[in-house]
C-alpha cells in the first residue's frame, strides 16, 4: 500500500516538475532565480544500515541527481530533486546489488552572501525531507523497502557563464529506517545513512536570455 502511494505521488512530482520547467523557464527574471540541476558522482553506504555480514563496498558508482531549484532575491529558497544510487557488496560480504533512490524536497541559502570567495566561486548549503527507496536486485528483489530520510549538503559552484554554472556536491543523507525483522527480510537491503559526492551542471531556466538593452 505505501509503494502503491509512493508510485503515485512519483508521478504527481514529475508532473508538477514539468509545468514548473516550462512556466518558470519563460520567466524574464534573474538567470539565478530558476535552474535545473543534473550531476553525477559516487556513494558511500553506512555500514550499520546492513544487517550482519552484509558489506558494501566503501566507494561505489553511480550516483545521479537531478533537481529543479527556485532562488529568491534574498538568497533563500528552494528546490525539489531526485537521486538514484546503486551500492554493492564488499569482497568479504554475501553477493548483493542495491538500487537506493530519493525523492526530496529542500531549503537552499546562498552563503557568498555571509562568506564571499569571488565573482564566479558561490557556495550553497541545502537541506530537507525526503523519502527513500531501496530495491535489492537479483536473488533479493522481495525485500524491497522505504522509509523516511532527511538530508543535507554543500554545493559550491563556479560560473562558467550568466546561465551555466558546474558545481561539486556533497551531501548527507540520514535514512529514519526500521529494524529488519526477520532479518532475512534486510538481505540485500538497506536502512541507513548515505553519503554522495557528485560534480554537477547547474542551467538557467530563467532570465530573458534573447533581449537587448
Amino acid at each position: 500500500m505505501i509503494l502503491k502511494n509512493i508510485g503515485k505521488s512519483r508521478t504527481l512530482i514529475c508532473s508538477i516538475v514539468l509545468s514548473f520547467c516550462f512556466f518558470l523557464g519563460l520567466s524574464q527574471g534573474d538567470t539565478s532565480t530558476i535552474k535545473a540541476q543534473f550531476a553525477l558522482g559516487i556513494n558511500s553506504p553506512a555500514a550499520n544500515g546492513f544487517v550482519a555480514d552484509y558489506k558494501s563496498k566503501a566507494i561505489n558508482f553511480p550516483s545521479i541527481n537531478l533537481g529543479v531549484q527556485y532562488l529568491g532575491a534574498k538568497g533563500l529558497g528552494g528546490k525539489l530533486d531526485f537521486g538514484f544510487n546503486r551500492f554493492s557488496n564488499a569482497n568479504d560480504s554475501p553477493e548483493f546489488k542495491t538500487n537506493y533512490t530519493r525523492i526530496n524536497g529542500q531549503l537552499v541559502y546562498d552563503l557568498s552572501r555571509i562568506v564571499w570567495f569571488s565573482n564566479r566561486v558561490v557556495p550553497f548549503v541545502h537541506a530537507g525531507p525526503g523519502i527513500t527507496l531501496i530495491k535489492p536486485l537479483g536473488n533479493f528483489g522481495e525485500n524491497n523497502t522505504s522509509y523516511l530520510n532527511a538530508m543535507t549538503g554543500l554545493e559550491v559552484h563556479y560560473g562558467i557563464s550568466d546561465i551555466l554554472s558546474i558545481y561539486l556536491d556533497t551531501s548527507y543523507i540520514f535514512g529514519f529506517g526500521k529494524d529488519f525483522d526477520p532479518v532475512f527480510k534486510g538481505f540485500g537491503a538497506f536502512n541507513g545513512n548515505l553519503l554522495t559526492v557528485t560534480i554537477g551542471a547547474s542551467i538557467s531556466l530563467s532570465g530573458c536570455y534573447y533581449c537587448r538593452d
